[in-house]
């Protein structure tokens, strides 16, 4: 029995000695002008990637191109209202395994920046808050009061249990770690950057943590102590002088966003820059020793009703289109560009002596799709929920409902005319009076009255409410409410008793009767479409007028007529041989019954609605 013993102790030791050895533990570090990667000077050529925005089936063939490309490192935000979409309930599954995202990097051979500020920007929206913030009375975001620190705490301890073990100091590939994002854009509170930086540390990131900002904001947003970044400067002298300034005249130096392109939002046009604006920019950096994350290398796709919004006093309310293309290196189905070669190049001639880039894949195969006739119509309005009644109308808040829509319903006394006014339209209203359609206000017209007949009798009107993004930057992240948020008036008269419809179509349930085109409401229309091998597509919508596009269960995004986003990109990853469902939310077109695939997207296409 004692020799048995003995032996199983000897294999346990022999199996623990294995088990260590495969995770191999390194350390990083700062000295006054570089990183330091296990006691060696380390460049960070980083990428941003978002694990939200890209079908997690191709998370392996995104970090294949990033290698390709020469980058070292993916760097990529933790979105909160993803994790926590409502309060206390946690989702870290499937599209939102943070943590797997971290994992194949690692094998890929790529090292990760970790942003797991509450506060990301990103073009998402509320710039990754949860929607339930704003049912909190009192409570402040990126501030000291009490009911935010405690959401905070409670959020950064869920992502620290999975995502901390990951870290390079206990074996991982996570070499550092931000804390807040762009505060000093924000605020300039170093007690509120400290209570940050301990509830990270609490939360089990014990590793090297830092902080960023653009450029003068530095000063604001750094915690003495963490190293700070930078954003949107790659001139080589005032990265180093800035930096120098707020670190006590050392480095190492960090662009942690540097943009190689920009996004887009309805109603503009495509934003592009060419490749040869960037060259010597990033030549010099890399040159210098700087380290630095593309933001983006890959956009990749911001799916669902996740993208944001940007307003301020002197800029009209702007929501982000589906695509986020970016006019990045890797476009939004995952092929390299034009950009991606320049910078390969660049990169390549920086490469430490004896390290080669692997060769670039080839891009996926895309195709098209023949025309796909609809052969189901369904009324948006013959499938509504029980409603909630109330003298004034709910907002999203206030049926704990995040994205979607919201329908609102009231009976009034006709044989009049007058002017229609919603006091806080968030954000795109249509207006029906006895189930015809008869206008539209839209916040970023910011239109928010209209003249309206109403016939004698009983007058049935009805508004249906589309939250469009909310506000992912600046000063206005907490006036970020959707659906009416005010009164409705007629000829200055408020209109009381009001139902609210939530329909936040976070899934399809379509049964009943099938419509005729036509009637004017909003339709879903559905069918089946046949393919031989899945293959990337980009569903031409430029007939239609604005809605949403869910394939096989999966919402893939809004479309909008007045551009530029003209086309939806559907992943091959989401796509079967055989049968394939299609089903769209028309608001406007709805006799529209055709859609086709394309090979290539359309986005740089404006049209008046």
């Amino acid at each position: 029995m004692k020799l048995i013993r003995s032996f199983v102790f000897v294999v346990a030791l022999f199996m623990a000695g294995t088990i260590n050895a495969q995770v191999a533990k390194h350390t990083f570090a700062l000295s006054d002008n570089a990183f330091l990667l296990d006691g060696k000077p380390f460049q960070i050529i980083s990428g941003e990637m978002h694990y939200t925005r890209v079908p997690r089936e191709a998370w392996r063939q995104r970090m294949k191109m990033a290698k390709a490309m020469g980058l070292n490192t993916i760097g990529t935000y933790v979105f909160w209202n993803v994790h926590e979409p409502q309060k206390g309930h946690y989702d870290f599954t499937g599209n939102n395994d943070i943590a797997e995202f971290v994992k194949i990097a690692k094998e890929e051979g790529l090292w990760v920046v970790l942003r797991p500020s509450p506060y990301v920007c990103a073009e998402w929206e509320f710039g990754g808050y949860p929607y339930w913030l704003e049912k909190e009375q009192g409570l402040q975001v990126r501030s000291k009061e009490p009911k935010y620190l405690e959401a905070y705490h409670k959020y950064i301890m869920a992502v620290g249990k999975q995502l901390a073990p990951l870290q390079i100091n206990h074996g991982g590939n996570i070499l550092m770690v931000q804390i807040e994002n762009e505060y000093g854009s924000y605020g300039a509170d170093k007690e509120y950057l400290a209570l940050n930086r301990k509830m990270f540390i609490e939360a089990g990131f014990d590793g090297l943590l830092y902080t960023c900002d653009p450029d003068v904001a530095v000063k604001d947003g750094h915690l003495p102590g963490l190293l700070p970044a930078i954003n949107g400067v790659d001139n080589v002298a005032k990265v180093k002088r800035i930096i120098n300034e707020n670190h006590g005249g050392k480095g190492p130096y960090y662009i942690a966003e540097w943009y190689p392109a920009w996004f887009d939002w309805w109603g503009t046009k495509h934003h592009t820059v060419p490749a040869e604006q960037y060259l010597p920019k990033l030549d010099s950096v890399l040159a210098a020793g700087i380290s630095i994350n593309m933001y983006m290398f890959h956009g990749g796709t911001t799916r669902g009703f996740m993208n944001g919004a940007n307003y301020n006093d002197s800029a009209p309310y702007e929501p982000q289109v589906s695509s986020y293309d970016y006019d990045a290196p890797l476009d939004e189905a995952g092929n390299a560009t034009d950009k991606f070669m320049k910078f390969r190049a660049v990169i390549k001639k920086h490469l430490p002596a004896g390290e080669t880039l692997p060769e670039v894949p080839a891009a996926k195969p895309a195709m098209e799709i023949p025309a796909i006739h609809f052969t189901q119509t369904f009324g948006l309005f013959d499938h509504l929920p029980a409603a909630k009644l109330s003298a004034r109308p709910q907002t999203f808040e206030d049926l704990s409902q995040a994205y979607g829509f919201v329908l609102y319903r009231t009976i009034v006394n006709g044989g009049k005319k007058g002017t229609l006014k919603i006091d806080g339209l968030r954000d795109y209203g249509i207006i029906y009076i006895n189930g015809k359609r008869v206008g539209i206000l839209d916040r970023r017209l910011k239109q928010d009255s209209m003249q309206l007949v109403l016939p004698k009798g009983k007058v049935k009107i009805e508004i249906l409410v589309e939250n469009l993004g909310r506000i992912n930057f600046g000063p206005y992240l907490l006036k970020n409410k959707k659906g009416i948020t005010g009164k409705v008036l007629f000829n200055n008269t408020e209109l009381k008793n009001w139902y609210s419809y939530g329909l936040p179509l976070n899934t399809l349930s379509l049964s009943g009767k099938t419509l005729e085109t036509g009637s004017g409401k909003p339709v879903i229309k559905k069918a089946t479409f046949n393919i031989k091998k899945p293959a990337d597509t980009y569903l031409d919508l430029r007939n239609w007028g604005k809605g949403i596009v869910w394939v096989n269960g999966h919402n893939l995004g809004r479309y909008w007529g007045i551009g530029p986003q003209q086309t939806i990109y559907l992943p091959a990853e989401w796509l079967k041989a055989g049968n394939n469902e299609i089903e769209i939310l028309e608001l406007i077109k709805t006799d529209q019954n055709v859609v086709s695939g394309l090979t290539k997207p359309i986005l740089s296409e404006l049209k008046p609605l």
